[in-house]
């Protein structure tokens, strides 16, 4: 076994603390210590059903100020109604703490914890939070669900992210019930890619903002994990999924050629085609610079909320749409739904303003 794989941990002790079958319990989860020497604890929520059956986590604020994932793992943990039937969950409203506690992304030594894992008792801060994460959360569980939102001033539609090459990792992203599922292993270091490679099939969900707790998105991330409970034969009920559900291979960042001020012509979560204006670049005067335009067919995944921009920064994600798919039909589609999706839309469309294309 490989010094990176976690030896597996039981769900019912945690250092002392045992959890039987049918119960529920708060944990405090020692995890690092502050520059005075004060141990710092995360909260932990562990809920077990009367039968055996799989364990599994959802986790937030990985990066401090990514806190839609608190709002819906409080929201969970606060849910009487979530009977499980089987199994257990690990529920973690916080991993990142010091970073939650200064409204940061980062740690206080500037590392990136996403980028940190599986982590080593004896490395960097990152890399030994990192460690014990692994060791107290990753080794206990079977599935993980992992919650971010978009970087400081970018808004993310919700799309779930994981290696769908897995066939465990394909299962629960598709039943999480997002309408764009992005196909990829992720960075190296990253908590997803170490848990799914150290045998513990782990997705991520994105959407949303920073320091918000944005209801339509909180309630996007309720419905998905309720949804691979179900999957999973861990809650009763039946799935609530979307109108249409599509898996990109390839997404793209379409950048600011020139310094200026945007007039946006799409919101998060527009479906677009190619060659459909997204953007224009004015001076401060509002008179054209140049226009921004999608390269192939796709979905709007994440923007810039800041339409102050300069060369060479980020302005629109586009999620491409597999060949053969009609742009229009997804509309349709969404539109036909009427349903949490579409109010997605008109909310995350709120943060920024669109306006209509030159000549239109």
């Amino acid at each position: 076994m490989s010094s990176d794989t976690p030896v597996r941990r039981s769900i019912d002790d945690w250092s002392g603390v045992r959890i039987a079958p049918g119960e529920s319990q708060d944990i405090s989860l020692a995890i690092s210590e502050s520059y005075s020497g004060m141990t710092i604890h995360i909260p932990i929520h562990v809920r077990r059903a009367v039968d055996p059956g799989p364990v599994v986590f959802v986790t937030a604020a990985l990066h401090g100020d990514e806190i839609n994932g608190t709002g819906a793992v409080r929201h969970l943990v606060q849910d009487d109604d979530l009977l499980l039937t089987r199994g257990a969950m690990i529920f973690v409203p916080v991993l990142n703490l010091p970073g939650f506690d200064r409204h940061s992304r980062y740690l206080p030594d500037r590392r990136d914890l996403n980028r940190s894992f599986p982590g080593s008792d004896t490395g960097t801060l990152a890399g030994r939070m990192a460690r014990r994460i692994f060791d107290e959360i990753v080794a206990r569980s079977d599935y993980g669900i992992d919650i971010h939102t978009a970087a400081v001033r970018r808004t993310n539609y919700p799309t779930v992210r994981g290696d769908l090459s897995s066939p465990e990792v394909f299962s629960i992203a598709e039943a999480f019930g997002a309408e764009i599922l992005i196909d990829g292993k992720g960075p190296q270091g990253a908590f997803r890619r170490e848990a799914s490679r150290s045998g513990c099939h782990t997705i991520v969900f994105e959407g949303g903002e920073v320091w918000k707790v944005e209801p339509a998105i909180v309630e996007t991330t309720v419905r998905g994990v309720k949804n691979v409970l179900r999957s999973l034969d861990m809650l009763a009920g039946k799935p609530d999924r979307p109108s249409y559900q599509v898996s990109a291979r390839k997404s793209q960042w379409i950048r600011a050629e020139r310094g200026g001020f945007l007039d946006f012509h799409v919101g998060p979560g527009d479906v677009v085609e190619k060659g459909q204006a997204l953007a224009t670049n004015t001076n401060l005067l509002g008179q054209e610079q140049n226009m921004l335009y999608s390269p192939f067919d796709g979905v709007v995944i994440g923007m810039t909320t800041l339409p102050a921009i300069s060369p060479g920064e980020p302005v629109c994600h586009i999620a491409k749409l597999p060949k053969g798919t009609n742009p229009e039909t997804l509309r349709r589609l969404r539109m036909k739904g009427a349903g949490l999706e579409e109010r997605t839309v008109g909310d995350l469309a709120s943060n920024v303003m669109v306006v209509e294309p030159p000549g239109e």
